[in-house]
């Protein structure tokens, strides 16, 4: 059993970790939170120190690339419409279909969100209704892994930690769950203080299973814990690394026209022998009576400032090319000679069939530890002897096609 300073001191070594680092990057850019939000312009004043400038046009808009980047991946591997585990014996297919539905779908979506965008996703079982077993999304951030060893293959404890609510004068009540193979423990925690027991558990620590039979409570476990990793890589980057810096370009350059625009979309009023009082005078005179008067020898020059955006639009569109190249996905605003054939439609793809492909295999392989779970329950429950050679899991998917060349 861990004890509290050992929970306290594991959750801050994970928050500071740099794996949780990059992850926290990457879900911030999928929510529209880039870099460009804290741009800040500087200047030097007239003491020659530098200083912000506030007095310049500072515009932040983020462009999310990666947010359609990441929701493309997940929902072109989850878009074809046959079930995901497959088997020839039709008890079994009706057995996995209860398993891995619809809901299950729904769950598998948000991990496969959080694995793109931070690099890694986790799901749990549970016993849902009819005491079967069912699988959930658990936020990846608040999954910490704790082994005897680093070298050790599977986790000796999981915490889990979520925010249950905000209370007032902004204190974050956090629950906090310790997983072994055996039971739970629950414990909650205000803001950064201690850890204590969470007394609104009535039985803590909890076995897995609590069922009721005959008036009587019973309690057993599950045998390991159950917890599920699924990552996007060997080294669980997020799929944001190799397009963060190209992002972040498109950004600037994309903010830098706009604040070139909005700082010089007036124009300049040059006045040679300006026949009256003030500066004041001259302004609303161009701005209400639409004229200015000047002297024999006077003259009036409106000059406007060119705003060189060629460069600008050229380095757009090359970053833009380059995020989907890189990012490898499917850039629907890519202008063709407008032969748009099944043929053009699949090279369009091929990139992003490549990245899912690379995601496909560690997903089969994270899907059949979710399948042996429901195998052995259904074992155990009617006395059956499948095993995992008994299904197979397949994505299948889908692809827009020519409906002429269909035809």
């Amino acid at each position: 059993m861990l004890t509290l300073e050992e929970i306290g001191r594991f959750m801050a070594d994970d928050e500071s970790s740099e794996r949780k680092r990059l992850a926290k990057v990457g879900h911030r850019y999928y929510e529209g939170d880039h870099d460009i939000k804290s741009y800040r312009l500087y200047c030097y004043n007239a003491d020659g120190k530098l200083v912000e400038d506030t007095t310049r046009t500072n515009i932040k808009i983020a462009h999310p690339f990666f947010t359609e980047l990441v929701d493309q991946c997940v929902q072109y591997m989850l878009s074809g419409d046959d079930p995901v585990v497959i088997s020839d014996d039709a008890a079994l297919q009706e057995e996995m279909d209860r398993y891995f539905g619809d809901d299950f779908l729904s769950e598998l979506s948000e991990t496969l969100t959080d694995t793109c965008a931070g690099g890694f996703g986790h799901m749990y079982a549970l016993k849902g209704e009819g005491f079967r077993t069912r699988f959930e999304h658990a936020d990846a951030m608040g999954v910490i892994e704790v082994r005897a060893k680093d070298t050790d293959a599977n986790a000796e404890h999981v915490i889990y930690w979520y925010i249950d609510r905000i209370d007032k004068g902004r204190k974050i009540v956090k629950r906090i769950q310790v997983w072994d193979d055996k039971e739970t423990r629950y414990y909650v925690r205000v803001d950064n203080g201690q850890i204590a027991p969470d007394d609104s558990e009535p039985l803590n620590p909890r076995p897995h299973i609590v069922y009721e039979e005959d008036g009587e409570r019973y309690g057993t476990n599950l045998g390991f814990i159950p917890f599920f990793r699924l990552d996007a890589n060997r080294k669980q980057f997020s799929h944001l690394k190799p397009i963060k810096a190209l992002i972040d370009d498109y950004d600037l350059m994309s903010c830098g026209m706009s604040n070139n625009i909005q700082d010089v979309s007036e124009a300049v009023w040059v006045v040679k022998g300006f026949q009256g009082e003030s500066l004041e005078e001259l302004i609303q005179n161009v701005k209400t009576k639409k004229y200015i008067g000047v002297d024999t020898d006077g003259d009036v020059d409106v000059r406007t400032v060119d705003i060189p955006t060629d460069a600008r639009k050229a380095k757009l569109e090359l970053d833009e090319k380059n995020i989907y190249r890189f990012g490898m996905g499917f850039n629907s605003a890519q202008v063709g000679d407008g032969n748009v054939t099944n043929i053009v439609i699949k090279s369009r793809y091929a990139l992003l069939d490549l990245k899912c492909n690379k995601l496909e295999r560690r997903l089969k392989a994270f899907m059949k530890k979710l399948v042996q779970v429901a195998i052995d329950e259904i074992n155990s429950e009617k006395g059956t002897a499948y095993t995992i050679a008994d299904v197979k899991i397949k994505f299948d998917r889908e692809i827009m096609t020519n409906a002429t060349d269909n035809a």
